[in-house]
């Protein structure tokens, strides 16, 4: 088929599309995004400031194969005369290049992509050949949310560019239930007309109104229970201990059989693996990573403990402390984050201290595995902490990530035996939870940190490189 004959089917569905969604009183109208929509961590100085006001691209958490999940939202798309395309690849791979390391997966939210603001074909052919090598392979899945007809336009446009290989990462979902589903992330920034065109399909399925009430309530969680429920909650049935079973067990195999895995946190695992060891650990079963043989096993369970926490570990209030790092001077940081967590509650301080500490150690072999403190930040920083409603911005990415390589890089001085007043951090004649000598529980006692490597506290470290 011809390109022109391409262009035109494309007009022709999209005038279907829109139709369909005025039916639903679903009218998608371009508009500027409104002031108060907008990032407030985004600065006039960023250099794609024009492109990323818009908000069509979105870095949010990990899926539970631990790959960092990219949003694009076509309704965000300004009319193709007030975009420039050509920007907009380039944000893109400027974010990739910048956000996201390692295995990624795009959700496309279709809804929005109108004849006014939709890009050309042979613009998006271009586009995808653009593209590094690097980008293409490290994409692991496109999950393509309320797909109409001109999905098969595009289809048609890309069969010729693309791997039989690539076509199996592509995934269809009409609802966005079935999406959380299958991702069974933490909180995904989901534009606010994207959920409502949802709502009104959903609407349209069952033949009558949503009905908010018929909900049924959460069930109450089990007795051991691990995963999903809260640091009290889990230091309550524990008999008060304060470090999580899961985070001890995780961070006591990898520190004697992860450390140096290249990889570690990065790399995904078998998420049906994943699942299961969760299940053992919400039925007070034991869990023996040895016999799964795998470090990075261990490490996505570590992550998944984070992830479903009700709250994040840094608590909600931290949040917007934590966006100012960057307005700090570089000297000053160190004494910043040492004030902000001040502000934790002690339970929350002491599991916090007790990670950092051990990502410390694994950013300190970083010439092995090649996770140095700024990778390890850019894995953990939206697993610590997230804002009250949605998901973080992409602009709230850069501040959220150089705090949380503050707290790896800078351990000791962040967490160290005195706060900033001189006041003792812990108890009265105790060390710190997860310090040396400080208790874990029932009077036992926190492991003393190993020695690091013998390469000096100056030398750089190994920075991450493609594989």
């Amino acid at each position: 088929m011809a390109r022109l004959d391409l262009e035109e089917l494309a007009e022709i569905e999209l005038q279907r599309d829109e139709e369909e969604a005025a039916a639903l009183g679903a009218v998608r109208r371009p508009s500027a995004v409104a002031a108060a929509d907008q990032d407030p961590a985004l600065s006039l100085s960023h250099p794609f400031y024009d492109v990323a006001r818009h908000g069509i691209l979105q870095v949010g958490g990990l899926d539970r194969l631990g790959r960092r999940i990219v949003t694009f939202s076509c309704c965000r798309m300004p009319p193709s005369h007030e975009l420039n395309h050509r920007r907009l690849l380039e944000y893109l791979k400027h974010t990739l290049d910048q956000q996201v390391e390692g295995a990624y997966a795009v959700v496309y939210f279709h809804f929005g992509l109108s004849r006014q603001n939709r890009p050309s074909l042979r613009w998006l052919q271009g586009a995808y050949r653009e593209l590094d090598r690097k980008h293409k392979k490290n994409l692991q899945a496109l999950y393509i949310v309320h797909p109409t007809s001109f999905v098969r336009v595009l289809w048609t446009v890309f069969k010729p560019l693309i791997s039989h290989k690539f076509g199996k990462k592509v995934a269809y979902f009409s609802s966005l239930s079935a999406l959380r589903e299958h991702l069974q992330c933490g909180p995904l920034a989901v534009p606010p007309e994207v959920v409502q065109y949802d709502e009104k399909l959903r609407s349209l399925q069952e033949g009558r109104p949503l009905n908010p009430a018929r909900t049924p309530p959460p069930r109450p969680p089990l007795p051991t229970q691990q995963f999903g429920v809260s640091l009290q909650y889990l230091r309550d049935k524990n008999h008060g201990e304060l470090i999580p079973l899961v985070l001890r067990s995780t961070v006591t195999y990898l520190r004697e059989k992860g450390l140096r895995t290249e990889g570690l946190f990065r790399r995904s695992a078998s998420v049906q693996t994943v699942r299961e060891i969760q299940r053992l650990y919400n039925q007070g079963k034991p869990v023996d990573f040895d016999a799964y043989g795998d470090a990075h096993i261990a490490a996505a369970v570590l992550k998944a403990f984070l992830q479903e926490l009700p709250q994040p570990l840094l608590t909600v209030p931290a949040y917007e402390q934590a966006l100012s790092i960057t307005s700090v001077e570089s000297s000053l940081r160190v004494t910043r984050c040492r004030q902000i967590l001040q502000g934790l509650p002690d339970h929350n301080r002491a599991v916090l201290d007790y990670l950092m500490g051990f990502l410390h150690q694994v950013s300190r072999e970083s010439l092995f595995n090649k996770m140095s403190s700024s990778n390890l930040a850019c894995i953990f920083g939206l697993n610590l902490i997230w804002p009250s409603q949605g998901a973080a911005s992409l602009g709230a990415l850069v501040p959220l990530n150089l705090f949380t390589e503050l707290l790896i890089e800078h351990h000791g001085k962040v967490f160290s035996a005195r706060d900033a007043c001189g006041a003792p951090a812990g108890p009265a004649g105790e060390g710190e939870p997860g310090q040396p000598g400080g208790p874990i529980a029932g009077g036992r006692t926190a492991p003393t940190r190993p020695p690091a490597p013998s390469s000096r506290p100056g030398t750089p470290l190994v920075l991450e490189v493609s594989r």
